[in-house]
Order: C-alpha cells, then structure tokens, then sequence
C-alpha cells in the first residue's frame, strides 16, 4: 500500500515538472510561484515537523533550528564558493550562475522526496489511518517539489536535459523511500535534524536567489501575488492534511 500510494507522488511531481516547463514565457511568475512555495514548504511544512521530531536542545536552542541556520549558511558558502571560483577562471559572477549550485540543490530536493517515501512507509507501519494522513500532505505539496526542482536546476544555466533528469529522479524518489522501509526505519530525531538543515538550504535559494531574480526585470504586482499564492498553497496543504 504504501508503495502504491508513493506512486501518486512519482505523478504530482511530474506534473509539477511538467508545468514549470509550459510557462517559460511567464518564467518571472515561474520564479514568483517557486519562491512562495518555497518559503510555504520550509515555514509551514518543514520547520514544525522538524522541531516536533527533532526534539532536544543545545544550549537552549532547539537541535532543529540550529540546523536550520547551519543549512542556511552551508547553502550560502557553496554559492558563494562555487561563484569564486567560477569568476577566477573569467566568468562574470552576476551573469553566470553556477550550474553545480542548481544541481546540489536539486539533489537536495531528492534526497527530500525520498524522505516523504519514508515517512509514507513508516507512517503505514503505525497504521492506515496515519498513512492515508501522511500520503495525502506528501503528494499535495509533491507538486511543488517537482515545480521546484525544475525551476531550480533552470535557473542557474543547466541544459533543459538535466533539469529534466532531476525531475525524474525527484519523482522516482518517493517510491525508492518507501520501499525501503521494509527494511529500515529512519530515527526520528535523526529525521527532525535533516528537515530542520534542508529547510535552511531552501530558505536560502527562496530568499536570496530565486525571488530577487523574479522581481529582477519584472518588478510587477502579479510576480508578487504569485509569491503570496504559493505560500497560501502550502498552508491550505497543511491545513487539510493536519
């Protein structure tokens, strides 16, 4: 069953693909949309589920918010590094975005899909009830994370068939996760400790990348509606799925 039901989210997140590569002639409201998801995924869904799992504090801060800020910075030093060396070899830093940042963060995307695999598999383990819970919040917001994903790995120079090739494995992913839940079972503070430093690395590419780049050239009132749109889509996802 949980199998089956990870094949829905292999669908949605094609379809979320799918559709960011039919608007690149409205690609500021593309990048609008991905941000507000973004930021939804990260405040909404990921953040809460972090601290619920993680648990335990470090000098009275919350293991999962540290890891937060970590991958917050983490996501900032391989930018900036990549940059550096990018511009040392005569690229021109604000022209040309490093594609193996796209990529890194794409990775990330699959690496988080392959967790909602997991939490789809365990959360069947415990009982129906709590799969059907977890499965409908994970193929939900699937959608956005193949949105993303595409958007992502675009949006800093890839080839149309990279970014196609991280949508596929970002929709694969969830199916891989829950089949090896037959095997093994993820701790959870271990799982709190990933989402809290994955949701720091997509704050990152949201709020210093992926947003400033669709307000660059075209400044208008829809990129920002668009933006508040997708983080009012995160928030009816977990509304209905809580």
């Amino acid at each position: 069953m949980a199998v089956f039901v990870a094949l829905g989210a292999f669908l949605m997140t094609l379809a979320g693909g799918w559709t960011a590569q039919r608007v690149t002639d409205r690609r500021h409201l593309v990048l609008g949309l991905a941000g507000g998801l973004m930021l939804g995924v990260v405040g909404l869904d990921l953040l809460p589920e972090a601290l619920r799992a993680a648990g335990r504090e470090v000098f009275g801060v919350p293991a999962a918010l540290l890891l937060f800020v970590a991958g917050f910075l983490l996501a900032h030093l391989v930018e900036r590094t990549l940059a550096l060396r990018q511009a040392a070899h005569g690229a021109d830093e604000h022209g040309h975005r490093a594609p193996e940042v796209g990529l890194t963060a794409a990775g990330a995307m699959v690496g988080h899909s392959a967790m909602d695999g997991v939490a789809i598999g365990a959360a069947f383990q415990v009982g129906g009830g709590m799969g059907a819970a977890v499965a409908v919040a994970v193929i939900a917001h699937d959608f956005a994370d193949g949105f993303n994903t595409f958007t992502i790995t675009s949006l800093y120079g890839n080839a149309r068939r990279r970014a196609i090739a991280m949508l596929v494995a970002d929709a694969c992913a969830p199916v891989l996760g829950a089949l090896s839940t037959v095997f093994f079972t993820i701790p959870e503070a271990l799982l709190g400790g990933y989402l809290g430093l994955f949701g720091g690395v997509l704050l990152y590419l949201a709020a210093a990348e992926i947003l400033p780049e669709a307000h660059h050239e075209h400044p208008a009132r829809s990129t920002l509606l668009c933006t508040v749109a997708g983080a009012a889509f995160i928030w009816l996802v977990v509304g209905i799925s809580s």
